[in-house]
């Protein structure tokens, strides 16, 4: 079963090239003109559903969504420097029974090519390390994006730091806030910082360190000025709880939203038991889809939680496991002010048009 946004069974590269042209033979789905009754971040939305960082890579792609409803869309994560996709595969179906709790996560899971599950409760995992065709390309291609947004359409610029030779921990934050600003020059209403990914080489996943997080998002805020910036943050557990807090604490006055979740994070290996996917440090990468529908959940729940009991107004971006309409509206009672589905829109591309017929249906 191959996703139509992105063609699972080919390169980064050839996908990046040839663009989403498995979706070139259907239909843009045609919705009723609305006045947009939400807003997300103060902007208007005709639905406040999209696609999050990872599956768009280009302006074909954001396009594309655009076309096909979604209305709060990223750009794939970019970088100050280019960097490269990881080896192929990047994206295998992975065998999950049930949740992929934070026990079940801690042993192998077996990744395949195929699967024989319906698209509403497989999971995969995606390992793309990402990879940027540097400023010069994507400030330029990101622009041309823009220029595909509709009224009641945001497009969002995720960004992250990158290591590189004889930086100190300060030069890497500090590079986040250059990729941000190289990004805001583009006329993007929205940035995002990515520091959940596990998939990056050397840089761990940084938004467990309070430290990290506080002087990446004040630099940045400092570099955007007054242009929304939200973060991107994985699952904590329970026993982080206090973590979690403190971290809200620190980031929430330069913050106009924080986004959950990104994946969980599991060894993957194929039926003999050695490491699927190919290359130094991806034994483990993170799990995607139905499996990971629970932690999206319980996070946007004690997101609230917090934000009621810190008096904050940050909004909050639900992710993990929307794979139907019946997921959306589930976040969004869990307390999500907007929504966005990677695996769910990846395989279906009417997911979002069929949300938006069954939230305004009379």
């Amino acid at each position: 079963m191959n996703s139509l946004f992105y063609d699972i069974y080919k390169s980064y590269e050839k996908n990046f090239i040839q663009g989403p042209k498995r979706l070139k033979n259907l239909k843009h789905p045609k919705r009723a003109l609305i006045k947009p009754k939400t807003k997300f971040l103060g902007i208007p939305v005709n639905l406040p559903f999209g696609i999050p960082a990872g599956p768009l890579l280009n302006s074909e792609f954001t396009k594309e969504a655009f076309n096909f409803g979604f209305d709060i869309i990223h750009y794939k994560t970019q970088r100050t420097v280019s960097f490269p996709s990881n080896q192929f595969p990047n994206v295998l179906f992975v065998d999950v029974n049930g949740d992929l709790t934070l026990k079940k996560a801690e042993k192998p899971l077996i990744g395949n090519s195929k699967t024989t599950k319906k698209s509403k409760d497989f999971s995969i995992t995606n390992s793309f390390g990402n990879p940027s065709k540097g400023p010069k390309f994507w400030q330029n291609d990101m622009r041309k994006a823009l220029k595909d947004q509709k009224p009641g359409q945001i497009l969002i610029a995720s960004v992250v730091g990158t290591i590189q030779k004889g930086f100190s921990d300060l030069d890497y934050y500090k590079d986040f806030a250059k990729a941000a600003k190289l990004a805001k020059q583009t006329g993007v209403k929205v940035i995002e910082i990515n520091l959940s990914c596990p998939n990056v080489a050397n840089e761990g996943i940084l938004c467990y360190s309070v430290d990290a997080c506080y002087e990446i998002i004040k630099l940045t805020k400092k570099a955007i000025g007054k242009t929304p910036l939200l973060v991107k943050i994985g699952y904590y557990s329970k026993d982080q709880e206090r973590l979690l807090t403190n971290i809200v604490k620190k980031i929430a006055p330069f913050v106009a939203g924080i986004g959950v979740i990104n994946t969980i994070p599991a060894p993957v290996v194929d039926s003999n038991g050695n490491q699927a996917l190919p290359g130094p440090n991806r034994l483990k990468s993170g799990i995607c889809g139905s499996s990971i529908k629970w932690a999206g959940i319980d996070m946007v729940k004690r997101l609230a939680k917090i934000r009621k009991r810190l008096h904050k107004s940050f909004e909050i971006m639900g992710v993990g496991g929307v794979m139907t309409p019946r997921d959306y509206l589930d976040y969004r009672k869990a307390g999500a002010d907007a929504v966005q589905s990677a695996t769910g829109a990846m395989w279906n591309p009417y997911l979002a048009s069929e949300i938006f017929n069954k939230v305004n249906k009379k």
